[in-house]
């Protein structure tokens, strides 16, 4: 029943601007937040960062701001399958992730997508996970990819991490001691979604248990979380 409750509290978080903790990165956020919100003369950017700095959650951040503000937009998450991309014709943004992995053909479509939003004024948000130049692109889909304005993101430190999930708790309703975010950051998944997750599905879950957050509690619903059985 434990192991259960923890797939059930334990879930993403919501791809919002607002579950995204910046960090090193406040000044990508509150670009791709101007751009979300239609307030940004700057359409056309790229960025770049390893596996768990948060590039999805951003891209998908942009994608429902857009949609808030009655804007129309695509995600397009890519593969080695992606040989076409959404007509861009009445898109006011176009997000794309994961260029590293476009096949040929969708390398053209990307090509002829950034030119045709680029020429309307549209947004076209890249995403990737080295810097342009060094991805297994043609020569000018690099090209187009270093036009705009480019960005890194920059894993948060341990020290920052535990600062984010003390103010995040705190934003809950509850302190977090030095004890249990060490405990979070060795035995949780170390991105940021997951992490927020966690705490989020301790707090409901010590609310439904009528026991306090202690690091008790946290091994408890960890272990259930990772259990097999």
């Amino acid at each position: 029943m434990m192991r259960q409750l923890a797939f059930e509290l334990v879930q993403p978080a919501d791809p919002t601007f607002d579950a995204f903790l910046a960090g090193p990165n406040a000044e990508v956020k509150h670009r791709l937040q101007s751009v979300a919100a239609g307030s940004s003369d700057e359409r056309c950017i790229y960025v770049w960062g390893v596996p768990g700095s948060g590039r999805t959650h951003l891209l998908k951040a942009v994608q429902s701001g857009m949609t808030a503000a009655g804007l129309r937009c695509e995600y397009v998450p890519c593969d080695a399958a992606t040989a076409a991309l959404p007509s861009t014709d009445e898109l006011d943004g176009l997000l794309v992730d994961d260029v590293e992995r476009l096949p040929h053909d969708g390398q053209i479509a990307l090509f002829n997508a950034y030119n045709a939003m680029r020429e309307r004024g549209a947004a076209l948000i890249a995403a990737g996970d080295a810097p342009a130049v060094q991805l297994p692109l043609r020569a000018d889909v690099i090209t187009r990819l270093g036009w705009g304005l480019v960005y890194q993101l920059h894993a948060l430190t341990d020290q920052e991490k535990t600062q984010a999930l003390c103010d995040y708790a705190r934003q809950l309703g509850f302190e977090l001691d030095d004890g249990i975010a060490d405990y979070l950051l060795r035995h949780v998944a170390r991105d940021m979604g997951s992490l927020l997750a966690m705490l989020r599905a301790l707090d409901r879950y010590s609310l439904e248990a009528k026991r306090p957050i202690t690091l008790a509690l946290v091994r408890e619903l960890v272990r259930a979380k990772i259990s097999p059985n």
